[in-house]
């Protein structure tokens, strides 16, 4: 039986969007914790703008509290340090913003097994967690979730989804087959969802315990120290005003100065400008794709080809991914792909490639495609691939590995490891796209593809200008080397300078 819905709050978010996981026994005395999780910001969250609703009608009135737990090692979801200095950074800008408005932030550094610990020890009323579809979170939601109901049964645990225009469950029962089934439903109920928030209500003054002091440079650099050496990445800085100063901003902002060029410029990779440059900011919640909705949607007059295209990226195949992960528990292997897709790939799995490259040569970008080369040095040097070479990187993995399942695994592990933006529904669904043909049809059948959707390099040069791509990377790749260069002079794994982003800013290569 699903988990029942939440009566409507006092801060106007829809019941549609809760979950009651534990409707507990009546506790009515205590804060409430908000367990965030992928949506790491205090404005335009639904999360926490719920935890604020029952706050306020609990008899009497409670106060609210935040937490954020850190998985622990060697788990992490699979972070390296480009990834985990970027998550850190965040949080420690998201924690004093917190404190400047009286809301205590609790860093859990052992990870979700502390959060019934700090619950219990708050004497909480209710636990408020963010939505994520994927397996290592959910399976640690319901091991929380199975201790308290436990050792607390009287606690009340709600999940709300903060990071979907449309909740996930609201959008669709089942798994969908492609964008056209999903966007019929998705549009029926978008003007329902897709309201402009609230302001968070004046909350209770915090009096119980307060958060242990947070050696913020010693944490990130301890952390970072022992995670895989990927580079952080210095095209972006991370938190809320720097995700709406990227949506908003009067100098190069998406909305405000590069929308136009969305529509005829988002598939060439040689107009990265043409990009909203959003994705990190997105993973990491630092801001909301329902403000970047209303954001756009504010804009249409000016520009109504491109913001729709934007709006379709945004919200149909962002949340369709969403959907795959959720209703598909094997959403990064084979057997998650449709019976068509396994079969064409099984019966070509054994067909003759004309090049075969190990893992190791792929990460190194030695192959024999100078285009595919380039497109693997962007990932790995800047944290980030344009999207229309996403679909041929991982398409010539297909064929160049031993089979399907290989390459498959290829492809997300290099994914999940130098994308800025790894570890997310999005890049899962990406990889199974262009490898197992997801949310896609059958094509002419062919030699190792089968029926999957073919692509080459012939295809590349007629939509795009390949030397030029090309070039452009070997210049940004010269560029990240040369800053390592510099940065190795230094002990210990400093934030990026801010002269390098004016550097990329000022070249027009911000991707």
């Amino acid at each position: 039986m699903p988990p029942a819905t939440a009566p409507a709050s006092s801060t106007r978010v829809h019941p549609s969007r809760v979950r009651v996981l534990h409707p507990g026994g009546g506790r009515t005395t205590g804060p409430v914790v908000y367990w965030m999780l992928r949506d790491q910001r205090l404005a335009d969250n639904w999360a926490l703008l719920h935890a604020a609703g029952l706050a306020a009608a609990s008899a009497p009135a409670a106060p609210i509290a935040i937490a954020f737990a850190l998985f622990p090692r060697p788990f992490l979801l699979g972070a390296r340090r480009r990834q985990l200095g970027f998550l850190l950074r965040g949080l420690r800008r998201l924690a004093a913003d917190a404190r400047a408005r009286g809301l205590p932030f609790f860093l859990l550094e052992g990870g979700p097994a502390e959060v019934p610990v700090l619950v219990r020890r708050l004497g909480a009323s209710a636990l408020v967690a963010d939505f994520s579809p994927l397996r290592p979170v959910r399976e640690a939601l319901d091991a929380v979730l199975g201790e308290l109901r436990r050792d607390v049964a009287d606690m009340a645990v709600h999940q709300v989804d903060a990071h979907n225009v449309v909740p996930v469950w609201a959008a669709s029962g089942k798994l969908e087959y492609s964008a056209k089934t999903f966007r019929g439903k998705v549009s029926k109920v978008m003007d329902e969802y897709l309201v402009e928030y609230p302001e968070l209500p004046a909350l209770m003054p915090w009096d119980g315990e307060q958060p242990e002091d947070v050696d913020w440079d010693a944490l990130i650099n301890r952390i970072c120290r022992d995670a895989e050496n990927v580079p952080e990445i210095d095209w972006c800085e991370p938190g809320e005003a720097a995700a709406m100063e990227v949506l908003l901003g009067s100098k190069d902002g998406f909305l405000t100065k590069r929308i136009k060029n969305y529509d005829m410029g988002r598939n060439d990779p040689t107009k990265p400008r043409a990009l909203s440059c959003l994705s990190p900011y997105l993973h990491f919640g630092h801001i909301s794709a329902q403000r970047c909705a209303l954001e756009a949607k504010k804009c249409h007059h000016l520009s109504p080809k491109s913001v729709d295209a934007f709006l379709e990226e945004l919200i149909i195949r962002r949340e369709l991914a969403e959907n795959f992960c959720y209703y598909q528990p094997h959403y990064d292997s084979l057997a998650g792909a449709w019976e068509w897709a396994r079969k064409t790939l099984m019966d070509h799995a054994g067909d003759k490639r004309e090049h075969i490259y190990t893992r190791e040569l792929l990460e190194n970008a030695k192959t024999s495609d100078p285009l595919w080369n380039a497109s693997q040095l962007e990932m790995v040097h800047l944290g980030k691939m344009h999207g229309f070479m996403r679909m041929y990187w991982a398409k010539k993995i297909l064929e160049w590995t031993t089979g399907p399942e290989e390459a498959l695994s290829v492809a997300i592990y290099l994914n999940d490891k130098y994308h800025i933006d790894g570890r997310d529904p999005n890049g899962y669904v990406g990889c199974m796209w262009s490898i197992c043909g997801l949310h896609d049809q059958g094509w002419k059948e062919r030699p190792v593809f089968g029926k999957i959707r073919y692509m080459n390099y012939a295809g590349c040069k007629r939509k795009f200008d390949v030397d030029a791509y090309i070039s452009y990377v070997k210049r940004l790749v010269a560029q990240a080397k040369k800053r390592k260069a510099e940065e190795a002079r230094d002990t210990g794994p400093k934030h990026p300078k801010s002269e390098a982003i004016q550097q990329l800013n000022m070249s027009k290569t911000l991707i």
